[in-house]
């Protein structure tokens, strides 16, 4: 499992590296325990066995987070090896966020969701987690209106699929500009646009999982050419 910040020459492998040949961050898990460059939020996720084993806490109020940051960019390409190993394993989410984005609930723009069952796109910052005029403590609340609800409900979309048990798949996650798509095992899944998911500096990161049982290897974050 080296960890390493990789050099801007470091080529892509992937379907899609004539779009995205920069690696910005790469793991796979090899070293013994986490490396410096992973922030983790309210979890007990841990790095054994050659892999990142995500772990949310029985007490936590909150699903483990384990995240990168790195310098803001607008178009980016997650890659990750993953397995749901039991059928506690309910989702795991691919985060991108912007910290220094004050718009947004914890400065979320926009997300992948991961289940056996399907795939969840959705715009967070102009969405579900949008701080403007109350929304976000109103969604919390239940007090959207039935306009707002349907508004939100534009802001995400859910593509059904069927992801097996206990194998290791491919999951490839891509913003470019205000599109975000999904393919697992090289096969296109489906894609969504939305006016949020074109903020300009991403710039972290996060495998989130939901709560446990979830398997990960080979994370990747790549860039444009520049």
């Amino acid at each position: 499992m080296r960890l390493a910040f990789l050099s801007a020459a470091l080529l892509a492998t992937t379907a899609f590296a004539a779009d995205f040949p920069r690696v910005i961050f790469s793991d796979d898990f090899s070293a013994e325990g986490f490396g410096k460059a992973w922030g983790h939020y309210k979890s007990s996720s841990v790095v054994k066995d050659g892999m990142l084993i995500g772990i949310t806490a029985p007490t936590s109020d909150h699903s483990a987070v384990d995240n990168i940051k790195f310098t803001g960019e607008k178009d980016l390409q997650v890659a990750v090896k993953f397995r749901f190993t039991s059928d506690k394993a309910k989702s795991f989410n691919v985060w991108f966020d912007d910290k220094n984005y004050k718009g947004s609930h914890a400065g979320h723009i926009c997300q992948a969701t991961i289940s056996p069952t399907g795939v969840n796109l959705a715009d967070a910052k102009t969405g579900g987690f949008d701080l403007s005029n109350g929304l976000y403590e109103r969604k919390k609340a239940n007090q959207l209106t039935d306009d707002e609800k349907k508004m939100l409900a534009g802001k995400q979309k859910r593509i059904p699929a069927k992801i097996s048990l206990n194998e290791w798949h491919t999951l490839v996650v891509t913003t470019q500009g205000d599109s975000i798509s999904v393919s697992i095992d090289g096969k296109e899944v489906g894609s969504f646009q939305s006016a949020g998911i074109a903020h300009d500096t991403k710039s972290l990161v996060s495998l989130t999982t939901n709560p446990v049982d979830v398997h990960y290897d080979d994370f990747s974050i790549k860039g444009v050419a520049k």
